[in-house]
């Protein structure tokens, strides 16, 4: 009986050849796994696909829901954000990706599974890291990494040798990856960062700003522990609440970042990515955040915030000290609840009011007039003692 691999199997460009070249170079049973976080394929014809191509079996897991709530919202909740501007889409995905693969293999009794990430990019360590995290002796088989296809134009001679149908052409070469929170797109003329992209060649779930509504849209959105629940007062469960915010935010075109990130094997490449709904509700979160948390927790989350994203962009969301980030940003979430109202216009997000039962600003004591709480007197000798170490400071240059 032929010991069996667990492929990574979304039916684009990479992992399509893999099948055919798997049954070249090893002796393996191949189970394809296709793990739905929300990519919009045609399931049907994915199945049909891996099967034509040589999988002896194929597995649909349909996760959206699950990714949704316990990867795309932990990750609001903590203000995850990688070098100022990616929200992660494909980083985020990837841990429980990796997971379910774990799962099937455990399920077959495989002692192998094969990915299709490149050797230049960070998914490969994403993948690998949530397998070790979970059973370190399952391992690994990398095709890019061993084999002689050097290029994508040369993945795609080989699929056309092997009379395999993919997705992308030489002409429009993209790479790229969609689920519920983003799809991005690499490669081609976005190599070369002297190039502005093209938004109507690339963007594929938002509208361009020429083309993004005339007027504005205004939403609100109701988070509970920092969780975001409801939708212009109507609750909404997680998958349909992204979804909807994807569709208006696409329509406004919201969310979209042209980065030259500081990838993780230790080169730059760049990248443009769309993420509608998710900037919305990051944007949303933060602010009731600034109406909610008090200035020491706020500053410090903000600092945590940096180190989650870190963390997660660098496939470590199964590690202590993720676990630790995420109980100090559970701590923080109690009291993050209420409302936030939102004006989307051409590509911005402009805040048009909140509230909060647990909101920390009072209007009796921030105004200019008097407040029983607050003596304008008082704050001279604040100032005094405050101000003393620069006292001291100007004392002591002005003495020499």
């Amino acid at each position: 009986m032929k010991e069996k691999v667990v492929l990574a199997y979304s039916g684009g460009l990479d992992t399509s050849i893999i099948i055919p070249w798997l049954k070249e170079n090893y002796d393996l049973d191949i189970i394809a796994a296709c793990i739905n976080v929300g990519q919009d394929d045609d399931m049907d014809e994915v199945r049909e696909k891996a099967i034509k191509s040589g999988a002896s079996k194929i597995y649909i897991e349909d996760v959206k829901e699950e990714f949704v709530k316990d990867y795309v919202f932990k990750a609001i909740k903590a203000n995850a954000v990688y070098e100022d501007k990616y929200l992660m889409g494909t980083s985020i995905a990837r841990p429980l990706i990796g997971k379910k693969l774990v799962e099937i293999a455990h399920k077959e009794g495989a002692k192998y599974i094969c990915h299709g990430c490149t050797g230049k990019g960070n998914d490969q360590v994403r993948f690998e890291a949530a397998i070790a995290a979970i059973d370190p002796t399952i391992q690994v088989i990398a095709p890019w990494r061993i084999w002689d296809i050097n290029s994508r134009e040369d993945a795609i001679d080989y699929a056309n040798q092997k009379g395999i149908e993919v997705p992308v052409t030489k002409e429009k070469i993209y790479s790229r990856d969609k689920n519920l929170m983003h799809i991005s797109h690499e490669g081609g003329h976005l190599e070369d960062p002297k190039n502005e992209h093209r938004a109507e060649e690339l963007y594929l779930m938002t509208k361009t700003l020429e083309e993004a509504k005339d007027e504005p849209t205004y939403i609100e959105i109701y988070f509970e522990k920092g969780i975001p629940t409801k939708l212009n007062g109507k609750e909404l469960k997680p998958v349909e609440l992204l979804e909807e915010l994807n569709k208006i935010g696409g329509e406004n075109g919201i969310g979209i970042a042209d980065i030259l990130e500081n990838r993780l094997v230790g080169m730059k490449s760049r990248g443009v990515y769309e993420t509608p709904g998710g900037t919305i509700l990051m944007e949303a979160h933060k602010d009731l955040e600034h109406l909610t948390l008090d200035r020491m927790t706020y500053q410090y989350k903000q600092m945590i915030s940096l180190k989650y994203g870190e963390l997660v962009y660098d496939g470590l969301w199964d590690t202590q000290l993720k676990e630790a980030l995420d109980a100090f940003v559970e701590s923080t979430q109690q009291s993050v609840n209420g409302w936030v109202k939102l004006k989307l216009y051409k590509g911005n997000i402009v805040v048009a009011g909140m509230d909060s039962p647990n909101a920390l600003y009072d209007e009796g004591i921030s105004s200019f007039g008097a407040s029983d709480l607050y003596d304008h007197k008082d704050a001279e000798g604040f100032i005094n003692l405050f101000t003393l170490p620069l006292k001291i400071r100007a004392m002591a240059k002005n003495n020499k």
